[in-house]
């Protein structure tokens, strides 16, 4: 109880009274429920007993432990960004984003990421949610785990909440020097100019985003980059003239057809923005289909994945 007391103090403080005391009262309201108040009503992953049902049918199917041994072949992806807004001094300059890691559900692709990390060759990382792999219940080995990735990452680090997260994490999701972005802002500099980086809380299940708040301290015509857990917030982010929408939530549908083509995606968007690059109007999108697993460790035709972004200036 001291330690949760310790942890809202500090969120009050950081983040206002009411946010923290709002996003914790959700979190309490709808802990363990199947329906909630997100923009999808119905939420698999409260339902207990769906785990054992799909891991069941899978097990009987002769299906379990591939999808299992799937799961834990996490791919490294790149994906070009270009852009005629983009400062010139940015020509180049590689974003890493690690999605939907599921820390407790996901032990072998975690393994399998800080052996990746390793080698790979960055200028800045982003986190895009959904660390802890159930949405209640306690979270202390959720933070153990992500301080192991965050141990094999080099740099500046940048992450939001996702709806798997409970606002309690922050305080050690930030000392272990991970800057969160709730609805704020932060300005990456290179050779003299300048980008804009911005994060929102969840938009899908606990609808604590806040755009406006988040692009308060952006200029206008400045090149802006949103890192959202969810895609679902597209429409809003392409209108108030984001040049980049980061995000995940969806797994790619986790388990698919043949072909890639998933079943569900338990996100209220068209399925073209379900995984990979997309546009909006002019804004350019990308939905990691994520490192982890929810709510059965496997995965059928959508491998896991960390994704390098690389932004080019659009000649």
């Amino acid at each position: 109880m001291r330690h949760a007391d310790a942890s809202l103090a500090a969120l009050e403080m950081r983040l206002g009274r009411r946010h923290a005391k709002a996003r914790l009262g959700i979190e309490k309201d709808h802990e363990a429920q199947v329906f909630g108040q997100g923009i999808n009503f119905f939420h698999i992953e409260n339902l207990p007993i769906s785990h054992a049902l799909i891991r069941a049918v899978l097990v009987a199917t002769g299906l379990y432990w591939r999808g299992l041994d799937n799961a834990a072949k996490v791919e490294v992806r790149e994906n070009p960004i270009a852009s005629a807004r983009l400062p010139k001094a940015f020509d180049g300059f590689t974003i890493l984003q690690l999605g939907d890691l599921h820390i407790e559900m996901s032990e072998p692709a975690m393994a399998r990421v800080v052996d990746l990390l390793e080698d790979l060759r960055y200028d800045l990382c982003v986190l895009t949610g959904d660390y802890r792999a159930n949405t209640w219940g306690p979270y202390e080995a959720a933070l153990s785990g992500v301080a192991r990735v965050r141990a094999a990452l080099r740099g500046e680090v940048y992450g939001v909440l996702g709806n798997h997260d409970t606002i309690l994490m922050v305080p050690g999701l930030e000392a272990m020097g991970i800057k969160m972005l709730l609805n704020e802002s932060a300005v990456v500099e290179r050779g003299g100019e300048r980008i804009h980086l911005a994060g929102i809380d969840d938009a899908h299940f606990y609808r604590m985003d806040n755009l406006d708040k988040a692009a308060a301290d952006i200029p206008p015509g400045a090149f802006s980059i949103l890192i959202s857990h969810t895609p679902e917030i597209y429409k809003q982010a392409a209108h108030a003239d984001f040049d980049l929408l980061l995000s995940g939530h969806t797994h790619g549908g986790q388990i698919c057809l043949p072909g890639g083509i998933p079943i569900t995606l338990d996100s209220v968007l068209p399925r073209y923005m379900g995984a990979g690059a997309w546009r909006y109007h002019d804004m350019i999108g990308y939905t990691s289909v994520g490192a982890g697993s929810s709510v059965v460790p496997v995965r059928f035709n959508c491998p896991p994945e960390i994704t390098l972004h690389r932004l080019e200036v659009k000649r």
